[in-house]
């Protein structure tokens, strides 16, 4: 378990993902990130302190549980602040990242960033979910979106069932886990590096119960 800002770090310069570049990309992104929560609260101030550990390991943990060579359309649902999304750009700029978000002052926040950061790949989509026309994507993430049930609904028509599930869930990721009994999922919970207390729901989804796809 990670627990300190300089753990943190080294956590990430182990990651295959994470060279030279991509590290000054996330140092880079540290930076904007406290500097523009004194305009808008991004995240909670007092989380600026441990930035590396909350924010960029807490994203960049995702990419564990994704095949090395997957470099399908990564869908991160309810971006905000950027996490996990720009993350995982910074980290592998080569593949594309559609945020969705539809709150202005994020949109905005988040096309800065992205911009200043030289991530040529990677999108803001500043609309509702239900209102995107949905296609098949290989990763989906949502950190803090939605209940799962709801998530799942909202999201479905993006997932085939080949697509990679990344939901950091918290404390409640078994319990949102145990109480789904409208889909036909191939799901687990994994321990988050972050907090031991919280987890990581990983999987594929088959569809709806008495559904066919």
């Amino acid at each position: 378990m990670i627990a300190s800002e300089e753990e943190a770090r080294v956590w990430l310069r182990a990651l295959p993902e994470c060279d030279a570049k991509a590290m000054s990309r996330l140092e880079l992104l540290a930076s904007l990130l406290a500097e523009e929560n004194q305009r808008q609260n991004l995240v909670s101030a007092a989380s600026l302190d441990q930035v590396w550990l909350r924010h960029i390991v807490d994203s960049a943990q995702l990419l564990c549980h994704v095949p090395r060579g997957t470099s399908g359309l990564w869908l991160d649902l309810g971006t905000g602040a950027g996490f996990p999304g720009l993350v995982i750009a910074a980290l592998k700029p080569d593949i594309e990242v559609l945020m969705v978000e539809s709150r202005a002052r994020r949109i905005e926040w988040l096309d800065r960033a992205r911009i200043a950061l030289g991530l040529s790949r990677a999108q803001i989509i500043g609309q509702r979910l239900e209102m995107i026309e949905a296609r098949p994507v290989s990763v989906i993430s949502a950190r803090a979106f939605a209940p799962l049930e709801r998530l799942l609904a909202l999201s479905a028509g993006f997932s085939t069932s080949d697509t990679i599930w990344l939901l950091p869930k918290g404390r409640s990721a078994q319990q949102e886990l145990d109480d789904l009994r409208t889909w036909r999922h191939v799901f687990h919970v994994e321990q988050s590096v972050t907090d031991p207390q919280a987890g990581i729901i990983v999987g594929t989804l088959a569809g709806r119960k008495g559904k066919t796809r």
